[in-house]
């Protein structure tokens, strides 16, 4: 597996711990990290990860709420919304990463740990946000006042 998509893959699965368990962020990325090792610059990606989506949780859930609309947020896999949240918190507030870059590395994620209908399901909802893009980095950053 390639380096940034190993630290992608631990930091969902912190978040997907986090979310389902509501046990606290650090203990959780500690476990994980020293389960997983990585180097510093990778390990700090992963904090970033994981701080950013926690950060604007209630934001990012209700774009994906606007943008995936056939899907009662409620119902929706654990893991299909955490991939959302990450690939959603690359591209509309991280904006380092190439936008196919991040759409293929939360299809990839997807098809790894969702259930076999992940990665389409994925694919959608970030094409539909993609196609609104202006609005959902405005939505993201307008909290901290970031462009």
């Amino acid at each position: 597996m390639k380096a940034r998509r190993k630290a992608r893959a631990i930091a969902l699965q912190a978040l997907y711990e986090i979310d389902c368990t509501a046990h606290p962020a650090p203990e959780v990325l500690a476990q994980r990290l020293q389960e997983q090792p990585l180097d510093a610059k990778l390990e700090s990606f992963v904090h970033q990860i994981v701080a950013g989506v926690l950060a604007r949780l209630p934001e990012m859930d209700r774009l994906i709420q606007l943008y995936a609309a056939e899907w009662p947020f409620d119902q929706m896999a654990i893991i299909d919304r955490n991939i959302l949240r990450m690939a959603i918190w690359e591209f509309a507030v991280e904006r380092h990463t190439p936008l196919k870059v991040v759409i293929n590395e939360a299809v990839e994620l997807a098809k790894l740990y969702g259930a076999e209908s992940a990665p389409r399901f994925v694919n959608g909802v970030l094409g539909s946000l993609v196609d609104h893009e202006t609005e959902v980095v405005h939505v993201l950053n307008s909290m901290t006042g970031r462009r």
